[in-house]
């Protein structure tokens, strides 16, 4: 992706946080790009960009991925619908099981939108690909069509891509 300026300056608040949550991995912190209203709204922008009018609904990906899909929603004047945890929702109708880079987890989500919605999966990082592999499955597995996936920072030596296919992302390292 060709990156503004506005686009540099929001990768430059992206802070890298060794051995966190567990020795061996490295955290990509947002919490000061979320906090800079430019670099939000540039990096909001910037993730529903290549999709807009192919989308009915952004959904997000907790927890990161609810600020920014949310965000993403509102910019594109679509809705939003979560995919949580295992255990959030209080009525869900689907559940997958998936693997992250330092655990294993369930994802769940509400099938309270028309069959056929095409969504757009917003997540905040592109790791192993577990996470949005999981969330593309819920979605289809609801009948509904996954119009795009996009990502904020996508780690490419972990090769998550080759898990999830075709998948829109902002900055990469």
């Amino acid at each position: 992706m060709t990156s503004s300026p506005a686009l540099v300056r929001a990768e430059s608040l992206i802070r890298s946080i060794p051995d966190h949550p567990q020795p061996g991995v490295l955290f990509r912190d947002i919490t000061p790009l979320l906090a800079d209203r430019e670099a939000l709204h540039a990096t909001t922008e910037a993730l529903v960009a290549p999709f807009l009018g192919s989308f009915d609904v952004v959904a997000g990906i907790e927890a990161r991925g609810f600020i920014l899909a949310g965000a993403a929603a509102i910019a594109a004047g679509s809705g939003f619908v979560p995919i949580r945890k295992a255990g959030k929702l209080p009525i869900p109708a689907a559940a997958v099981d998936y693997t992250l880079e330092y655990g294993t987890a369930t994802v769940e989500m509400h099938d309270d939108l028309p069959a056929g919605s095409r969504i757009l999966l917003i997540d905040d990082v592109l790791a192993t690909g577990g996470t949005l592999a999981a969330g593309r499955r819920i979605v289809e597995q609801l009948g509904y069509v996954v119009a795009g996936i996009s990502v904020l920072f996508e780690i490419e030596a972990l090769r998550g891509r080759d898990r999830v296919g075709d998948v829109h992302t902002v900055f990469r390292s």
